[in-house]
């Protein structure tokens, strides 16, 4: 519970801030570890933040700051369906920023790239929260993207025998 305070101190940090700067708001991705701590999906330990880089203005940068160890993610190079906001979750206890997490579906798609022990240890625990049919379209809507990096298409196609097969997926 200690890790998901820190956390959202962070993002309330960068609420302040943004704030005090006078910008006006703007939705924020998340996905990845810090997704799944503030989804309560999970509570692995991590303090790093990934989110979807929404062509933001170099201004936020100082907003972002705050949030110290971050990915700000490509869409083009990112496992990710172009349907991912319908799913997205906005977490309420944000009042200034729109802050959102992906669904534990898309955030399981966006690590099938790696499946690094890391991110098997997490598909586990995410796996049995998840809908697999959900997954399955989730895996067809990034197959079928013209905008995917062909490299990042490609490693993809590679891992996902092995994630089907592992998961009954």
């Amino acid at each position: 519970m200690r890790i998901k305070k820190e956390v959202e101190e962070r993002i309330y940090e960068m609420e302040k801030v943004a704030e005090l700067f006078g910008i006006e708001p703007f939705d924020m991705y998340f996905l990845g570890g810090s997704a799944c701590i503030l989804g309560g999906y999970s509570d692995r330990a991590t303090r790093d933040f990934d989110f979807i880089d929404l062509n933001y203005s170099a201004k936020l940068g100082k907003v972002f700051i705050h949030l110290r160890d971050f990915d700000m993610l490509e869409y083009e190079s990112t496992l990710i369906s172009p349907k991912y906001r319908e799913r997205a979750i906005q977490l309420e206890q944000f009042r200034y920023l729109n802050i959102y997490i992906l669904s534990i579906e898309d955030i399981i798609v966006s690590k099938i790239i790696r499946l690094q022990n890391k991110d098997l240890q997490d598909i586990d625990i995410l796996i049995e929260r998840a809908d697999k049919i959900l997954i399955n379209q989730i895996i067809n809507e990034v197959i079928n993207r013209d905008d995917l990096f062909d490299s990042k298409k490609k490693g993809f196609i590679e891992k996902l025998e092995l994630f089907r097969e592992r998961y009954n997926v």
